[in-house]
């Protein structure tokens, strides 16, 4: 039997995915904790900004700067992964098509949330970086 927080964790998670799927923004925003602490992976050129706290540093260093980049920056095969001490892991691909140079990007990434109190207060990225910066660079 799965623990009641754990559900609304996962579910917390899978609204944010939707809502960044349907383009969203202010959704996901909303589903962040005031004092969120965001991190990009480590060699991706968005982990410049690292960390980033609260959610207009996150739209404003991540998000903004994605839109900027590409005609289209998706997620896809998105597998939530209930974790203990509320945290939430999540395993998908970036389908993304850079602007200007056209570079297409199928990146592997996986996602570790941590939630409290049903809003998300930590999130860290890993993924192919090497693949976005030769897209970046193409």
């Amino acid at each position: 039997m799965k623990n009641q927080t754990t559900s609304i964790n996962l579910k917390v998670i899978d609204a944010l995915y939707k809502a960044f799927t349907e383009g969203d923004i202010p959704t996901v925003l909303g589903l962040m904790d005031e004092k969120i602490i965001w991190n990009e992976a480590e060699g991706n050129a968005l982990a410049i900004g690292n960390p980033y706290i609260g959610p207009e540093a996150i739209l404003n260093g991540v998000f903004i700067k994605l839109a900027e980049e590409h005609e289209y920056f998706n997620t896809k095969n998105v597998e939530l992964h209930e974790m203990y001490d509320d945290k939430v892991l999540a395993t998908l691909r970036y389908d993304a098509k850079r602007k200007g140079n056209g570079a297409l990007i199928n990146a592997q990434a996986a996602h570790f949330w941590t939630i409290k109190s049903g809003k998300i207060v930590a999130f860290q990225q890993y993924v192919n970086t090497k693949q976005l910066a030769d897209a970046a660079n193409k």
